[in-house]
């Protein structure tokens, strides 16, 4: 009896210890579950499928997903999974909407369309990291669905798994849609040039030297047999360099020769238009080799910085950039929305079959090395102009993005949601270590700290004064850090008061805006600050995102037209000072005023929603009109002659900032009704429409004659936005004394400079004050 026990118990109990053991244990016994028909003709039935447990759970935020293949679109494309450091798909056997579903959300978009099977989108690599996936559509992750298991699979990568997103992001999502480099970068984890020359080593960027990858806790270098200028090329565009150029081989080997080297890759067989070494086919050396690169020695390259990066003046001017492509909305230097220009007008690139190789071409052509990230669906912003090109095939080794080929665009092929993007490799100029943020509650904010030299040559930290700071020189710090747009510049830091630096050795500074660091902008000589304090020292606070205003430029032309209106009627519109200062002195309430009247409609195409800086305990009640003004000034309307001068302004506060309408798919969130929140979200604009007060510029004293009409949003720049530039409009005005012409109605940095200097013969003003 007790033998027939202890066989029954021998047998029962592994049984019992399979079923209630976690799925991911490593000794698990699979049990047989029931699998669903799946969509498509049966391949394969699973022996089990696995649960997941609470540890998988808890790493659910940590899992990355990317959509690759080709052809397709930024909403679509093979599946892939970051698991265990490496990249891997998912087999198509028992795959659904359902599945589809869940990995649409996971990338940010707010459902999928449809699935696809047996590789549509290109066989893909490495592991196949999930099979037999069953989601109910409602998980937050794929994880979280029933499977085989990670790893566990019977498929080849003919039946890899691919979703079709619909075309609609999430409010909120803020995680890029990014084409990434396919290449393993496990094999070399980070490439530098080690300069030799004694004056290269102190001299920021470097563009000369040994090249050396990372190995271990050191670094090693590249046996030069066989090295061709393709490889060089590649180190050159990963490094942020546009250009390679020959190098004194001669100097180097007697360098060398004196030099113990310890080579980590014996050949190196890039065909130059590679975006990372790691994607060049390479050779790594073995172990327990005698001599790794016998009869040769390191490899040595030297490359070419683009103008913003090269220290002679007289070289930046000898080497100039492409004046047909440039980079709109990105915060950091070397990243923004693909724009090039044709006929003189600046317009978009599609992002269907957008790859890095292309992206590449755009880098170097502005300057920049080859392409870091190349970013699809509008994820620097939406462009308001034409829309160029499509379907943009270049191989990499092309001067111009002009020079590839690509099909032109029509309204039913893309829209400007559609818009391609890039991310450069650029050089280390080492910019961050001369700055800090102290006090914050997270990176992106806090007191402003500058690292100086003094006489002796001794480094401490010290402090920027407060006064005159504002979003611009904001603006400047977040990109010298790395940490996007600037939400707003602080004059007042006590409240980040943590750190025990108190000196102040900086104030007066004046940014444009653009530059790439502090040390580029204005500032005084000599130390002068009236507010001294610690508790005024200058702050920002950074952001990933922002939102970017656009005035719908042909609307103005359009809406047009000129009314005498009644003095009764303006009592209104006088006390909110939108008249001339001659009305002061008119014969009240008779008389009237000749208004030149437009609609403006001010779209926000960034990526993040357009709020007035003043919270709404600030706004001010007007009972006259029976609002709130969120902000003093919201717009200016200029009248101005041919030199330049202003015969008539206006200005306009913020009446009330809400969604007027949006894109399809997108909702309002803002309404000014009932002391409802002000602002205006991404994808929406507000209609300030031509029959409203203060909708205008009083022409009353202006005689007949050719004028500029200009139009500036946010023109103290008191919002955050990714582009200020094109926040001004202008037209060319005809008044006859009784009737009003607009033609030429454009945005600012619609046209090119050649075609801007014909439109007028004086440098546009983005400033209010008559002279």
């Amino acid at each position: 009896m007790q033998l027939a026990w202890s066989l029954l118990l021998g047998l029962w109990l592994p049984c019992c210890l399979a079923q209630t053991t976690p799925s991911n244990a490593a000794t698990r016994t699979p049990t047989r579950t029931p699998t669903r028909t799946p969509t498509r003709t049966p391949t394969r039935t699973p022996s089990s499928l696995s649960t997941p447990s609470a540890s998988v759970q808890s790493q659910t935020a940590q899992l990355k997903v990317r959509l690759s293949g080709y052809p397709r679109k930024h909403n679509e494309g093979r599946v892939e999974l970051f698991h265990q450091g490496e990249w891997g798909t998912i087999c198509d056997d028992d795959f659904s909407i359902h599945n589809a579903n869940v990995l649409c959300r996971h990338l940010g978009f707010v459902s999928a369309t449809g699935w696809t099977h047996s590789a549509k989108y290109g066989k893909g690599q490495g592991k196949i990291w999930l099979d037999n996936v069953q989601c109910n559509g409602g998980e937050k992750s794929i994880e979280l669905c029933k499977s085989r298991g990670w790893g566990n699979s019977d498929c080849t990568h003919d039946e890899d798994a691919g979703v079709v997103c619909k075309d609609e992001r999430i409010p909120g999502f803020v995680d890029s849609n990014v084409i990434e480099t396919q290449a393993d970068e496990n094999k070399i984890e980070e490439v530098r040039l080690r300069p030799v020359v004694a004056m290269s080593r102190r001299k920021l960027p470097i563009t000369e030297g040994v090249v050396e990858v990372r190995h271990r806790d050191g670094w090693a270098q590249i046996c030069d047999l066989g090295w061709t200028i393709k490889n060089t090329h590649v180190v050159c565009g990963m490094l942020g360099f546009p250009h390679e150029r020959k190098v004194n081989k001669n100097f180097y080997k007697l360098y060398l020769e004196r030099q113990k080297n310890h080579f980590r890759i014996h050949s190196v067989a890039c065909s130059g238009t590679e975006v990372h070494l790691a994607a060049c086919p390479l050779e790594f050396s073995k172990a327990n080799a005698t001599s790794a690169c016998r009869g040769g020695t390191a490899a040595v390259v030297s490359c070419m910085p683009g103008p913003l990066f090269m220290q002679s003046n007289g070289m930046k001017k000898k080497t100039r950039t492409s004046s047909n492509v440039r980079l709109k909305g990105g915060a950091r230097v070397g990243e923004g929305r693909v724009e090039v220009l044709k006929d003189n007008e600046w317009g978009t690139v599609c992002d269907d079959r957008w790859n890095l190789q292309s992206a590449s071409v755009v880098c170097r052509e502005l300057g920049f090395g080859s392409a870091k990230e190349a970013l699809t669906g509008g994820r620097m912003g939406q462009g308001m102009g034409p829309i160029y090109m499509n379907e943009v095939k270049c191989l990499g080794q092309e001067k111009s993005i002009w020079n590839c080929p690509f099909k032109n665009i029509t309204s039913e092929d893309c829209q400007h949601v559609e818009d391609a993007a890039v991310r450069c490799n650029v050089p280390h100029m080492g910019l961050e270590d001369s700055i800090r943020l102290t006090g914050g509650r997270t990176r992106y904010e806090g007191r402003v700290e500058l690292l100086r030299s003094d006489a002796n040559g001794t480094q401490s930290w010290g402090l920027i004064c407060g006064e005159t700071w504002s979003t611009k020189e904001a603006m400047v710090v977040c990109r010298q850090l790395g940490l996007g747009y600037a939400n707003q510049g602080v004059q007042e830091t006590w409240y980040w008061d943590s750190s025990n630096v108190t000196e102040m050795i900086l104030s007066g500074v004046k940014c444009t805006g653009r530059e790439m660091s502090l040390s580029q902008c204005q500032h005084h000589k000599a130390l002068s600050c009236q507010k001294a304090a610690v508790k005024f020292a200058a702050g920002v606070i950074c952001s990933d995102t922002t939102s970017d205003l656009v005035l719908d430029a042909p609307l103005v032309q359009q809406t047009v037209y000129i009314e005498d209106r009644p003095l009764h009627m303006l009592y209104c519109a006088a006390e909110e000072d939108c008249l001339s200062k001659s009305a002061a002195k008119a014969n009240w309430p008779y008389g009237h005023r000749r208004l030149l009247r437009f609609s403006s409609q001010i779209h926000n195409i960034g990526r993040a929603d357009f709020k007035p800086k003043a919270g709404r305990h600030s706004w001010v009640w007007h009972a006259c009109h029976g609002h709130y003004h969120s902000m003093d000034i919201f717009t200016h309307y200029d009248l101005m002659s041919a030199n330049g001068s202003h015969v008539a302004e206006g200005h306009k506060a913020s009446f009330c900032l809400e969604d007027s309408d949006c894109h399809e798919g997108v909702s309002k969130r803002y309404e000014c009704a009932n002391f409802g929140d002000q602002g205006i979200t991404v994808g929406c604009w507000d209609l300030y429409r031509h029959d409203i007060d203060c909708q205008w510029i009083d022409i009353t004293d202006v005689r007949p004659g050719n004028y500029i009409l200009q139009i500036v949003i946010n023109p103290n720049q008191e919002v955050s936005e990714s582009d200020f530039t094109n926040n001004a409009m202008k037209c060319n005005c005809k008044y006859d004394g009784h009737r009003v012409w607009l033609h030429n109605c454009h945005i600012g940095d619609a046209f090119s400079e050649e075609a801007e200097r014909r439109f007028e013969k004086y440098p546009g003003q983005l400033n209010n004050h008559i002279p």
